[in-house]
């Protein structure tokens, strides 16, 4: 091979230089010949390099050196990966890089070690956090290790396209954390809690909630998704925040689009509600609903979740809500969703089987509901002690 033979330049100033020119095998998009030159200080990194290459190009794993920067990466990953997906979908995949952007977007992202994949790692547990608590905080190990699995998988997806080497984030292991434990009500306090908002104006929209609904499904309810007449709604679209827009999205989950039953007591608010929103109208005449024109996702039907003149809610405000009644009724602090765990860990206590469990909060699967939704407490303990003392009675 006549070309990669290694040849000696010598420089003006009389000092020596190795160099080889070398085949790197075809070009992947036109098939032609590609050859790239190498030159080094001293001859034997020049055989050493010439003889690596050699065998790369051989075995088919050789990667030509390439300025492509790891936000390149992370663009063609995110373009593959998130094609169709809910614009929320995308907004989280592109949020779970915001620190790689930071730390490593411009580093081209061949000379990324697994030393610098570990030092964004520290840096997220020791300093990351921009939202949803103290800026400059940490974050949580489940964030974390999103970030460092995608991540992965997108430096995956360069390796197998030829443009790495090899994967350095699979070199890091994901941190060790523990999940923190949800927050539930108990019968008694769900109880409480709809006591306080008995005959008040979100009084349909807090029950929904606790029906296991999720906000954005509350939310993008309309009248014409729910029939008073056969007890049903029909859950086909949310209303949700991205970044600072309010948008209208799909069911989160495929089996996101239902249709659940209502019992009496729900159903009696619902016909409430919608005597007062009529009468609402009437009261404000051409003013009702009439800033519905600016909102960018509005098109068209009234909404159940509104303030007096027809506007729906915003998504942010309803959850601040929620935490301004729970306080009034004097009940633990919980997040808005996990009314949602305590739905299905109630439903769960009640005899209902996961799979209905499963089916009426809009869960792919059973186990995931039984894995991530349904939860017990200490004092469902005793009900496990009650079982085994008449198991083991010996009458």
């Amino acid at each position: 091979m006549a070309d990669d033979l290694i040849k000696t330049v010598v420089l003006k100033s009389g000092r020596k230089r190795y160099r080889f020119t070398i085949d790197i095998g075809p070009d992947p998009k036109t098939g032609k010949r590609r050859q790239k030159t190498y030159t080094f200080d001293r001859k034997k990194d020049a055989e050493k390099e010439r003889d690596k290459i050699r065998h790369q190009t051989n075995e088919g794993t050789y990667v030509a050196p390439s300025k492509v920067t790891v936000n390149q990466i992370l663009d063609s990953y995110l373009k593959v990966k998130t094609r169709g997906k809910r614009r929320n979908t995308k907004r989280n995949y592109e949020h779970a890089f915001r620190c790689v952007r930071e730390r490593l977007g411009e580093t081209p992202a061949q000379r990324v070690t697994a030393e610098d994949v570990d030092d964004l790692v520290e840096f997220m547990l020791t300093s990351g956090r921009k939202r949803g608590g103290k800026p400059g905080t940490g974050l949580s190990g489940r964030s974390v290790n999103l970030t460092l699995g995608r991540l992965r998988a997108a430096f995956e997806l360069a390796f197998r396209e030829g443009k790495l080497a090899r994967n350095v984030v699979d070199l890091v292991d994901n941190v060790s954390y523990q999940q923190a434990e949800r927050e539930t009500w108990t019968k008694a306090e769900v109880h409480t809690f709809l006591s306080t908002i008995e005959g008040t104006r979100l009084e349909v929209a807090w029950r929904l909630s606790l029906y296991g609904l999720r906000r954005g499904e509350v939310l993008g309810l309309r009248w014409e998704d729910v029939d008073l007449k056969a007890r049903t709604l029909k859950v086909e679209q949310t209303r949700v925040v991205c970044e600072t827009d309010v948008i209208i999205e799909p069911p989160k989950s495929r089996n996101g689009e239902r249709e659940l039953p209502l019992d009496d007591i729900l159903a009696d608010a619902l016909e409430r509600l919608r005597k007062l929103q009529l009468a609402e109208s009437e009261d404000a005449g051409a003013a009702y609903q009439d800033g519905l024109a600016e909102l960018e996702w509005y098109e068209g039907g009234q909404y159940l979740v509104t303030d007096e003149l027809g506007i729906p809610v915003h998504p942010e405000w309803y959850s601040d809500e929620f935490g301004r009644v729970l306080r009034k009724a004097g009940l633990k602090r919980i997040t808005l969703h996990d009314s949602r765990h305590t739905t299905c860990s109630l439903m769960e206590k009640a005899g209902v089987p996961i799979s209905v469990i499963s089916k009426w909060a809009g869960h792919f699967d059973s186990a995931f509901t039984q894995k991530t939704y349904v939860h017990a407490t200490t004092e469902d303990l005793q009900t496990g002690a009650e079982a085994l003392g008449k198991l083991y009675k010996i009458s």
